[in-house]
């Protein structure tokens, strides 16, 4: 091809991904000026609030602490600390109250227990080896973090959680720990597999973990995977490579499990992992690498898995990957160039992606204006929003030059949201609070005109987000009979609660119903035995 040719189809291709702003889909609004902290962690509760926590070995943030400061001889920082490192957030009000927390949580993993407590885990220096609950509560009311009096097994910095279907956590790797633990009981068991994907810059950092229906635990990390049977403690199967780059930290992507669907008996599970780097970046100034640009998706119960693999618009790693209402999934935050690390990436990508599994295609969606590189989150929210927050690439709290402190807090507004659809948007009118495993259950959901075909109900999991990955991220398309009209166009929806916690591990979920596609504001329900 020469080079005037060559021209002229990178220019068509361009068109094709470059729509006008007014034409892309989605738009993005900051609602809150000053968090007081940089989310480094976010985690969304089922009263509907939004723990955000930075490390604490960082310095000064920009809001104090309520009452007494923190005095921790063993900061490396700030041994007397007046400021907040955790915040509470209100989407209801676009508030922030400080809260309380003593030991490093820097680079940290977490999980929501079944009774709606998160357990978050390990940290840097003198959180390596901590365990901490955060107990929530309703906005206007108080709760704190309080540390158990028991710690980890291993200090682990940059590992990562899943809740099982017996309602334990497992606690996977961390920086030089090739073993995972089980949380608050168990054992701790060595993994060859971890050290195996430890390279020269490790990249088998914050390991991928979906749980599978059949009660067995996929693990992802570098750019291999295997299936593990952690109640023999054994590896049951080994996968295929991912081509192309590394996709765990520092050469960040992201990873979710499509939603599971009562079609197939929730029987099909499959993998996406997107994004990547090349190699990770060592140094601030001078050429960075190429992020990866390619996505890898793979049905992991098959019985001949391989990676079906394709090209995303744009280069990306640190992406964030939020499963929507829809069952799409939203990949959004990040850069083009370098990798996770202070100030080691360049060229941020500002417009988010809306991945279709049905169709496998990528969309572009309207653009931020914010970069959010390294220690970035993105949650999706009760009434289908996704919040983004964080992003800092220093050591500590700064405002100026390249990539400086973010504060601001954004919302994304997928184009469910649009005011146009308004005439479709559901209403949940009446729901169970707890709906038990395998038995029946219904709601009743207000339509605002004539139905559409039928309404469709989905479960969706709170995650544990950080470092571009949701730990715990899960959803459950539930089964529907048709819908009964009942009353003044509200209309009578059964439906069946999933099968076992292997299906969805006992927890708190966001319920949504959908009418023609358009989701409505979920209400939280607790999935039980």
């Amino acid at each position: 091809m020469n080079n005037r040719r060559a021209r002229t189809v990178l220019a068509l291709l361009s068109c094709c991904f470059c729509l006008s702003l007014a034409q892309q889909p989605g738009r993005f609004n900051i609602v809150l000026q000053n968090a007081g902290i940089s989310s480094m962690h976010t985690a969304v509760t089922h009263y509907g609030n939004v723990i955000f926590l930075d490390r604490t070995n960082i310095g000064p943030s920009a809001i104090n602490l309520v009452g007494n400061c923190r005095d921790n001889p063993a900061d490396m920082m700030t041994t007397h600390d007046c400021t907040a490192h955790s915040v509470i957030y209100d989407p209801s009000s676009n508030t922030v109250r400080p809260v309380f927390i003593y030991s490093d949580t820097w680079c940290s993993s977490g999980q929501f227990l079944p009774n709606g407590t998160l357990m978050q885990t390990g940290g840097s220096a003198d959180g390596g080896s901590i365990i901490r609950y955060f107990t929530p509560c309703s906005s206007g009311s108080w709760c704190n973090w309080m540390e158990s009096s028991t710690n980890l097994q291993s200090s682990r910095w940059y590992a990562s959680n899943q809740i099982l279907p017996d309602g334990r956590i497992i606690v996977v790797g961390g920086r030089g720990v090739y073993n995972y633990e089980f949380q608050p009981t168990g054992g701790q068991f060595y993994l060859q597999f971890l050290k195996d994907t430890a390279d020269f810059q490790d990249d088998n950092l914050y390991p991928y973990l979906h749980l599978l229906p059949s009660n067995l635990l996929y693990i992802f990390a570098n750019r291999d995977s295997i299936l593990l049977n952690y109640f023999t403690n054994t590896v049951v199967r080994k996968f295929p490579t991912i081509p192309g780059e590394p996709r765990n930290y520092p050469c960040s992507g992201s990873s979710v499990m499509l939603a599971l669907d009562t079609a197939n008996s929730y029987s099909k599970a499959e993998v996406l992992v997107c994004g990547g780097a090349n190699q990770a970046s060592f140094k601030s100034s001078g050429p960075q690498y190429g992020a990866s640009q390619t996505c890898g998706r793979m049905e992991v119960t098959s019985n001949s898995p391989f990676w079906d693999m394709s090209y995303m618009p744009f280069r990306r790693n640190m992406g964030d990957m939020v499963l929507l209402p829809t069952a799409k999934v939203l990949i959004i935050n990040g850069a083009q160039n370098g990798s996770q690390g202070y100030l080691l990436a360049s060229n941020p990508i500002l417009n988010p992606l809306l991945y279709d599994p049905d169709k496998k295609t990528f969309e572009i969606q309207a653009p931020s204006t914010i970069p959010r590189v390294y220690h970035s989150t993105a949650n999706l929210l009760p009434d289908g929003r996704v919040l983004v927050a964080g992003s800092n690439t220093r050591y500590t709290y700064q405002y100026t030059g390249p990539f400086p402190t973010e504060l601001r807090v954004e919302t994304f507004s997928p184009a469910y949201l649009d005011a146009t659809n308004d005439w479709l948007r559901p209403r949940i009118a009446k729901n169970p609070f707890t709906i038990t495993y395998g038995m029946p259950f219904s709601v009743d959901v207000a339509i605002p005109g004539k139905l559409v075909g039928n309404i469709q109900l989905t479960l969706l999991s709170s995650p544990f987000t950080t470092h571009s990955f949701s730990q715990g991220q899960r959803q459950l398309k539930l089964p529907v009979a048709a819908s009964v009209l009942s009353y003044a166009n509200t209309y009578y929806v059964a439906s069946t609660a999933p099968p076992s916690s292997g299906v969805a591990p006992p927890s708190y979920y966001m319920l949504f119903a959908l009418h023609n596609g358009i989701p409505s504001q979920a209400v939280w329900v607790l999935v039980t035995s």
